[in-house]
């Protein structure tokens, strides 16, 4: 099973939201052409530009999350890698592998986690809470088979 964050606004689309920010913010500049005002609102509105495009991309970095459990015969294996490149690793004999899903309980509604070998871990945090909700089920029919 690989999970992965949801991400709504593909590159071409990103570049495309910029630009077109771009040319809106510009338009009530155009009357400007050739005053020394425009130089004095032009920084501001390139600022402006580069602050979407940076928090636009920051978003998309911090996004990168994969995470992919792997169940066989005999063990439980998940494997996180996070936005910077760590990779997280958490394996258990499958027998004794615990899912767990707390309602209000935990830092999100319906926090899934996996529990074995003296530890539990999180899993699909960053999962809409209908996925969540769906995760816990198909985990919970997939270690009992």
């Amino acid at each position: 099973m690989r999970l992965w964050p949801h991400n709504s606004l593909p590159a071409r689309g990103m570049a495309a939201f910029v630009l077109s920010t771009f040319t809106l913010i510009t338009i009530p500049a155009l009357p400007l052409l050739g005053s020394p005002i425009l130089w004095g609102i032009l920084p501001f509105t390139l600022a402006a530009v580069w602050g979407i495009y940076w928090a636009l991309q920051r978003n998309y970095k911090a996004r990168q999350i994969n995470e992919v459990l792997v169940l066989d015969e005999t063990m439980a294996m998940l494997t996180r890698t996070n936005p910077k490149g760590d990779v997280q690793q958490w394996d258990c004999d499958r027998y004794w592998t615990q899912v767990t899903k707390y309602e209000d309980e935990g830092p999100i509604p319906h926090y899934v986690t996996l529990r074995g070998k003296g530890r539990e871990v999180e899993i699909g945090s960053f999962l809409s809470e209908e996925e969540r909700i769906e995760l816990f089920d198909d985990l919970k029919r997939a270690l009992h088979r």
